[in-house]
């Protein structure tokens, strides 16, 4: 079993694995989707693909090695993770900010997203397994956002990419509710109820607690108003069908 506590003067695996979320996202730039007009959109996807199951797998490995505290030092293996997910979540916010400086919602997304990892790894060394559990959930849904999302870049040009949509919005909208709108919060409300306990005094500062609850609440709230304007237009799409038959 993988006890190492966390060690801040150990090798950090974030190097490696900014050089592999790079190659990975100028592979998709200029071989898988070099064809299309905005093949920066298909790299970012193809990354995210890299990142979202992966992530998951680990992180869950993580966990079931680890015994369950939430405030104890950072394992090696935990750190490690977090090494993962900060590399594609900075190379992905590079992407944003070359690409799409004006999409203000993912770029503040991924800077908070590296706020709460990264203090977490380099500044205070504990609290990684209540992060990666929350990991678990938000990329839990990962892969099947990507397909959905690559089938609606091409879904007014390419006949398959458009029915692809079409299957997959219903089960991905109520997987992604499932997951975001209620077992995120209750995963946070598990992680505030141990922290305003006072459990994690001494181990994790006030100031990173609550900025990491903090952070975490906006963006479950930013993903639960994302599925519901896409229920909304899904269900606008459909009624609409219905009336030109």
């Amino acid at each position: 079993m993988e006890t190492a506590s966390f060690n801040p003067s150990s090798p950090a695996n974030l190097p490696s694995f900014l050089l592999l979320f790079v190659t990975v996202y100028l592979v998709g730039y200029f071989l898988i989707f070099r064809s299309w007009k905005s093949s920066h959109l298909g790299a970012s996807c193809l990354m995210s693909l890299f990142h979202g199951t992966p992530a998951v797998v680990l992180a869950s490995h993580a966990l079931l090695i680890t015994p369950r505290a939430v405030a104890s030092p950072n394992t090696a293996v935990e750190s490690s993770v977090l090494d993962f997910s900060m590399a594609y979540f900075t190379i992905d916010l590079l992407h944003y900010l070359i690409f799409l400086p004006s999409d203000f919602l993912f770029i503040l997304h991924h800077i908070a997203t590296l706020y709460v990892f990264a203090t977490c790894r380099f500044a205070v060394g504990h609290g990684a397994h209540a992060l990666l559990l929350l990991l678990v959930l938000a990329e839990a849904t990962s892969a099947c956002q990507n397909v959905w999302t690559i089938a609606g870049y091409r879904k007014n040009d390419v006949v398959l990419a458009r029915r692809v949509r079409e299957l997959l919005s219903p089960p991905f909208y109520l997987f992604y509710t499932v997951v975001r709108g209620l077992a995120g919060p209750v995963a946070l409300y598990d992680m505030a109820s141990f922290y305003g306990s006072g459990a994690a005094e001494g181990a994790i500062p006030r100031w990173a607690w609550i900025s990491w609850l903090f952070v975490i609440g906006s963006a479950i709230v930013l993903s639960v108003l994302w599925v519901l304007r896409n229920w909304v237009d899904w269900f606008r799409e459909i009624n609409s069908g219905k009336k030109f038959k």
